[in-house]
């Protein structure tokens, strides 16, 4: 038996009835998505993908980062990074070592207070540069501090004209901080460390999925995407300047790479391509903002539980349809109570009886499911992931489509790329289809990526100084505090 896989545990649909077997038929056919089915979004992917890029712009806002070019893992230095998330904030200091793609790091991590992110400007600044200053204050002797440069990973949506810069568009992740949309959040952050006395300057405002491109090229030479499969979804890769219209007029060498920031979850806004069930439209009518972000909202964690969360409410309320029979539903009803990591346990329970999914809804959502409705369950949990998966390989395919990559590696980070059950092995399998590949090994290889708000803007901030060194000035604002 050795190197042979455990048996999967086989689900027996003998004793299901009618009713519910028609309903798992009837799923079955609203959420697979065929062979032929993922290679016409890809296509539709490739010609958004060009669009973005263009004058004119598209759905998919394809973002130039300002980062021109990979690492080569021979760069040295120690440097700060920044990482502003939704829950924490992380400071780290990052050694880039001698030895090739090697690093060093020691970091700290703060909570962001709830008060906070409804407070205003000066406020948020203020607790940011507080933190910096105590972590640099408990690492270093400050009475002998160097400059020290900065790479802020700040993944809100940003309009940057330059690496050092970045307009806020809008908050999302539950801030609404006053005083900061529409402004350079860059100047607002140096002047509080600069109160502070502290000899920090901000070299680089990056996006995690660009970091996470980086920081595993750094490791890797083979990398070419960066991709984030998490609470959203997202992907990087390096173009060449010639390959984007939209900054024609800076007459850049057309062969200089530059880093593109796809935010490709709103791929397909306008609904010519993705397969939308009725669940996926009701989604989006309900959601915050309606006819945005329509990939994201079909294959990102957020949503994955509340897609599973409808068909079961929508079963319920059939006539010909009997399930949860005689028992109330009230925490079913609760809209997104459920997360991606609910389908995650009831896909990962090894029972025949599918005991440790009856005990996940009777301690969560007071439901003792039957046998047969256990079934049905089940197969919905894999029906959603599994959607989530192949589609998510159509935004990978069609940047190597575009790209006319052959063969290359792949970072992925996120919550559900790394914790949902053979996501990645679902993922994989679609990309063969897509690509139509016969190697029996895959010429295109998802892999676990470096950190990518840490190490990768720390990266970026010591890649962005030293093309400033070497003259190249493209997309820098305030070359004086490069040097």
């Amino acid at each position: 038996m050795v190197g042979r896989k455990p048996p999967s545990r086989k689900g027996s649909m003998a004793d299901v009835p009618r009713d519910l077997f028609d309903s798992i038929k009837e799923l079955e056919r609203l959420f697979t998505v065929d062979q032929a089915k993922l290679k016409e979004i890809t296509d539709h992917f490739v010609s958004e993908l060009k669009k973005g890029l263009s004058v004119e712009g598209g759905s998919i806002p394809m973002n130039p980062t300002w980062v021109m070019g990979f690492p080569t893992g021979d760069e040295t230095g120690t440097y700060l990074a920044l990482d502003m998330g939704g829950t924490n904030l992380r400071v780290c200091e990052i050694e880039l070592v001698d030895e090739k793609g090697e690093f060093d790091i020691t970091q700290s991590k703060y909570r962001m207070p709830e008060e906070l992110k409804t407070g205003t400007a000066e406020e948020l600044w203020e607790y940011v540069a507080d933190c910096v200053q105590q972590f640099v204050e408990y690492h270093h002797d400050t009475g002998k501090l160097p400059q020290l440069h900065l790479g802020f990973t700040f993944s809100y949506p940003c309009y940057q004209e330059y690496i050092d810069h970045g307009e806020l568009q809008r908050w999302t992740k539950g801030f609404d901080i006053s005083g900061v949309e529409g402004h350079d959040v860059v100047p607002m952050f140096e002047a509080a460390l600069a109160k502070r006395g502290m000899p920090i300057k901000v070299t680089a405002l990056i996006n995690d999925t660009t970091g996470t491109l980086i920081a595993s090229a750094y490791t890797d030479d083979t990398m070419r995407i960066g991709c984030i499969f998490g609470t959203g979804c997202n992907a990087a890769y390096m173009e060449h300047c010639g390959e984007v219209p939209k900054i024609a007029h800076l007459n850049l060498p057309p062969d200089m790479p530059i880093a593109i920031n796809c935010e490709y979850g709103a791929f397909d806004n306008e609904h010519v391509s993705l397969p939308r069930t009725p669940y996926d439209i009701v989604i989006d009518r309900d959601s915050p903002r309606p006819g945005q972000q329509a990939f994201e909202k079909m294959i990102a964690g957020l949503y994955l539980g509340e897609i599973f969360r409808l068909v079961l409410c929508d079963l319920h309320a059939k006539p010909d349809v009997k399930i949860f029979e005689g028992q109330s539903l009230s925490r079913l009803k609760r809209p997104y109570s459920l997360d991606a990591s609910f389908l995650s346990q009831i896909e990962e329970d090894p029972f025949e009886n599918l005991s440790e999914t009856h005990t996940l809804f009777e301690t969560r959502l007071s439901l003792s499911p039957t046998k047969p409705e256990l079934e049905l369950i089940r197969r919905l949990a894999e029906l959603i992931g599994t959607r989530a998966a192949r589609l998510s390989a159509c935004g990978v395919a069609a940047i190597c489509k575009k790209k006319s990559l052959a063969t290359c590696h792949v970072g992925a980070d996120g919550s559900v790329f790394n914790k949902y059950p053979h996501f990645k092995a679902r993922g994989q399998a679609a990309l063969r289809e897509i690509l139509d590949w016969e190697a029996r090994k895959d010429p295109v290889d998802v892999l676990a990526a470096e950190d990518g708000s840490g190490v990768g803007a720390a990266l970026i901030a010591a890649l962005t100084l030293k093309r400033v060194k070497e003259g190249n000035l493209a997309g820098v604002r305030d070359v004086a505090k490069m040097t």
